[in-house]
C-alpha cells in the first residue's frame, strides 16, 4: 500500500511517500531542483510491487518543511537521507537520482558507503557550478525570489529542465504543460536550495569512493549538464555504464519515459 508521511530528521520534517513493503528491496528516489518527488511518478508505476520505493522531497522543497538558512548545501541533504534511511532502519538501497538528487548521492554514496547498493543518474555530475556563471545565477535567483516564476523567469527554467527537441514534440506537450504549470507555483521558500545548487562544491574528487555498479543516464541537449560533464562523470566512477539520450535535456525520466524507464528497471532487477 503507498504511503505518506512526514518524518522528522536532522531537526527538519521531510515528507515521503514510501510504498512501504518491507520485504521488497527499496530503492531510493531522489528529485531534482524545481521538480519534487512527483517526477518519479510514471517510475513508480511501473516499479510497484518489484521494489520498495522512497521518495523524499528535500529540505525546504516540495511538501517538505521550510528552513531558515541562507544556503541547504548538498552535504546537509545528503546527512538528511542518511538519517532518514537510519529512521526508516532501511540498511542498503539502491538509488536513483536526478540532477541536484545527483550531486545529493554522489555525497551519501562516499561518506555512508554502507546505505548504498548500486546507484542510476540521471542528468547528473560532480561539477560546480563554472565560476563565471555563479554570479549571474545568484542574480536569477535573487529576482526570480522578488518577482516569481513567470514571464522569462518561467521560461528559462522550463529551458533548462526539457531539452529544445522534447519543447518543440506535440508527443510531450502534455508533460511540458503539466510541469510548466508546477514550476510557475513555486515558491520563494525555495531560495536556499536553488542557492546550495548554485553554489555547490565540486565533488569529483568523491567519484573513485563511490564503488558500487553505478548507470549514468544523461541527454544529448542538456544545456546545465552538457555531454562532456556527463562522460566525464561515468568515467570518474569506477564501474560505470553510460547512457546518451539523443534528442533530450536535463529529465531523461521525464523527457523519453519509453527509453530510461525499462532501463532503469532492467539495471535495478540486475544488481538484486
Amino acid at each position: 500500500m503507498k504511503t505518506a508521511d512526514t518524518i522528522r530528521v536532522a531537526g527538519t520534517s521531510l515528507h515521503v511517500d514510501d510504498t512501504g513493503e518491507e520485504s521488497l528491496e527499496p530503492v531510493v528516489c531522489l528529485h531534482s531542483l524545481f521538480l519534487d518527488n512527483r517526477m518519479f511518478d510514471s517510475f513508480v508505476e511501473e516499479a510497484t510491487g518489484a521494489f520498495r520505493l522512497i521518495r523524499p522531497d528535500f529540505r525546504g522543497q516540495g511538501r517538505s518543511a521550510g528552513t531558515d538558512r541562507d544556503v541547504v548545501t548538498m552535504e546537509q541533504c545528503a546527512g538528511d537521507i542518511a538519517a532518514l534511511l537510519d529512521q526508516l532502519e532501511v540498511s542498503r538501497a539502491q538509488v536513483l537520482v536526478s540532477s541536484m538528487g545527483g550531486d545529493v548521492g554522489v555525497r551519501l554514496a562516499a561518506y555512508r558507503p554502507d546505505l548504498v547498493k548500486s546507484m542510476i543518474f540521471l542528468g547528473s555530475s560532480a561539477r560546480s557550478e563554472p565560476a563565471d556563471k555563479v554570479d549571474a545565477y545568484m542574480t536569477w535567483i535573487d529576482d526570480v525570489v522578488q518577482n516569481g516564476f513567470t514571464g522569462e523567469r518561467l521560461e528559462f527554467v522550463v529551458h533548462v529542465m526539457f531539452g529544445e527537441s522534447t519543447r518543440a514534440s506535440s508527443r510531450m506537450k502534455e508533460t511540458v504543460a503539466l510541469w510548466t504549470d508546477r514550476l510557475a507555483q513555486l515558491p520563494p521558500s525555495l531560495r536556499p536550495a536553488m542557492a546550495g545548487v548554485a553554489l555547490r562544491g565540486d565533488a569529483t574528487g568523491l567519484l573513485p569512493e563511490v564503488r558500487v555498479p553505478t548507470l549514468v543516464i544523461s541527454g544529448e541537449e542538456c544545456p546545465v549538464r552538457p555531454p562532456e560533464w556527463a562522460e566525464e562523470f561515468a568515467s570518474g566512477l569506477p564501474a560505470s555504464e553510460l547512457m546518451m539520450v539523443p534528442g533530450v535535456g536535463h529529465s531523461p525520466l521525464l523527457e523519453r519515459p519509453d527509453l530510461v524507464i525499462p532501463k532503469v528497471l532492467e539495471f535495478l532487477q540486475a544488481q538484486r
